[in-house]
């Protein structure tokens, strides 16, 4: 099961196409700084804007520079059942630890339609899944008698969420209604502490990709239930939080990285480079938490 500080990756582009030595970089470096887990190709690796060669590759080259140390979870969502299964079946051949999969975005289907479409990839894959409720993007939410349902229904095979609905009181909604263990992660950074005094078991995180050390401290301190050394290192990442997601938050992590060196801030439209009053507060949120002089 997974735990810890587990970044979505960005995957970085040079001219318009992968830039797969950064990406690399970027993996060693995540390992490195105390990741626990990677996820690649999901929102914040521009998964949407991807070719399915693409996207591929990008899993297939997270989990060859990962190399077993730590396991990688790679996002197979789609809007569409069969796009998301071929993900999956890729997925699996390559390594993967887990699927990632978001509730299918623009289609709306109803709670019936979100139990069919995951009980298909469930009865058709064994790859492990972990659902993605992120209902400010998808439209659709994944209700938490849903969540309940898909979990006991195939409890070797929905084995997690990624919850980024805001809904603190899911994270005991879910507990109560399973009778076995089920890794529920935060989707909101800036709610990653009480997510995990809640009982949440980490997050997977926009923010750890700029910081990756700071992020798996932070989680390492709330593991040992230190939550004072915990609070004093959240309002050091607080303003990175915020400023992070003041416009596409990818874009917002990409920049981060371009100034720490790490890669391009380049991004696929139909988004576009930040403006430079988001830049200058990144940079100076950076500088606040200690990642910058």
């Amino acid at each position: 099961m997974f735990s810890g500080s587990i970044p979505a990756l960005v995957t970085p582009f040079r001219d318009g196409t992968f830039d797969e030595g950064a990406f690399r970089r970027l993996v060693d470096w995540q390992i490195d700084n105390g990741s626990s887990a990677l996820v690649p190709c999901g929102t914040t690796g521009e998964a949407s804007t991807l070719s399915n060669a693409e996207h591929h590759r990008v899993v297939e080259v997270c989990i060859e520079q990962a190399a077993g140390r730590v396991p990688v979870i790679a996002g197979c969502g789609s809007n569409d059942t069969k796009n998301a299964l071929l993900h999956m079946h890729f997925s699996k051949k390559a390594g993967a630890a887990a699927a990632l999969c978001v509730a299918p975005y623009y289609n709306r289907p109803s709670q019936a339609g979100l139990i069919a479409h995951f009980s298909h990839l469930a009865e058709n894959c064994d790859l492990p899944i972990v659902l993605y409720n992120v209902p400010a993007r998808t439209v659709t939410d994944i209700a938490p008698e849903t969540t309940i349902a898909l979990a006991n229904r195939y409890p070797d095979n929905i084995i997690a969420i990624k919850d980024a609905s805001g809904d603190l009181s899911r994270v005991a909604d879910h507990r109560m209604g399973l009778d076995h263990e089920f890794c529920q992660l935060s989707g909101n950074d800036e709610l990653w502490l009480p997510h995990s005094a809640a009982g949440g078991a980490g997050c997977i995180s926009v923010t750890a990709n700029v910081a990756p050390r700071l992020c798996a401290d932070f989680q390492s301190a709330m593991l040992a239930g230190d939550y004072a050394a915990a609070l004093k290192m959240q309002d050091r990442l607080m303003p990175l939080h915020t400023a992070i997601f003041l416009e596409p938050g990818l874009a917002g992590a990409k920049y981060g990285l371009s100034l720490l060196g790490k890669c391009s801030d380049e991004v696929r439209l139909p988004l576009v480079g930040l403006t430079d009053p988001t830049k200058d507060t990144i940079r100076a949120a950076m500088v606040y938490a200690g990642l910058l002089n």
